[in-house]
C-alpha cells in the first residue's frame, strides 16, 4: 500500500530536512511513500482563523483521493504506544484503500470539514510541538513501526 505524509508549508530549518529525508529514504525501503507538501495560505496577517482555517481545508481536500484512507496527526486524537501503531498500521494494509495519507495540518489545526472527511484521529502527545519537529518525530515512528513489522532490531521493549 502507498502511504503518504501530507503537510502544509516547508520544513525551513535545514537540520529538520535532513533528519526528513534520511527517515523518508529508510522508509522507502518497507513501502511507496511520499511527502505532499502543500503552500501556506497568503495574506493570513488580518484574515480571521476560521477563514485561515477553510482556507487550508480546501487546499487539503483537494489533495486527497476519495479511495485514501486519512488519518488526521491532530492533538485531540487517539494516543498510541508504538506496538499499537505497528498494529494498526499492519491492519490498514488490508483495507481496500490504495493509499494511507497522515495529514499534519497549520497552526490553527484542521476545520469541521477535514475532521469530517478523516478516518482516523491520531495524536503524537498532548503537548504541542512545532510542525516542523512534528514532521520528524512522526517520520521517526513511521519508520520504527516498518522495523517492528519486519522484524528488525530497531525497537526495544
Amino acid at each position: 500500500m502507498k502511504i503518504a505524509l501530507l503537510q502544509t508549508g516547508k520544513t525551513t530549518d535545514k537540520n529538520i530536512e535532513e533528519l526528513v529525508d534520511l527517515y523518508s529514504k529508510r522508509i522507502k525501503k518497507y513501502s511507496v511513500f511520499e511527502i505532499i507538501t502543500l503552500s501556506d495560505v497568503k495574506n493570513t496577517r488580518n484574515m480571521p482563523v476560521p477563514e485561515q482555517k477553510i482556507k487550508e481545508a480546501s487546499k487539503i481536500l483537494k489533495s486527497v483521493n476519495e479511495d485514501d484512507y486519512i488519518i488526521l496527526l491532530d492533538e485531540r486524537g487517539k494516543e498510541l504506544r508504538t506496538l499499537e501503531f505497528s498494529s494498526a498500521l499492519e491492519k490498514a494494509f488490508f483495507m481496500p484503500k490504495k493509499r494511507i495519507v497522515f495529514v499534519i495540518g497549520g497552526p490553527w489545526g484542521f476545520s469541521q470539514s477535514v475532521y469530517d472527511r478523516a478516518d482516523y484521529k491520531m495524536s503524537l502527545s498532548k503537548m504541542t510541538y512545532p510542525h516542523q519537529l512534528v514532521r520528524l518525530l512522526f517520520l521517526e515512528q513511521l519508520y520504527r513501526v516498518f522495523t517492528i513489522i519486519k522484524g528488525e532490531p530497531y525497537h526495544h521493549e
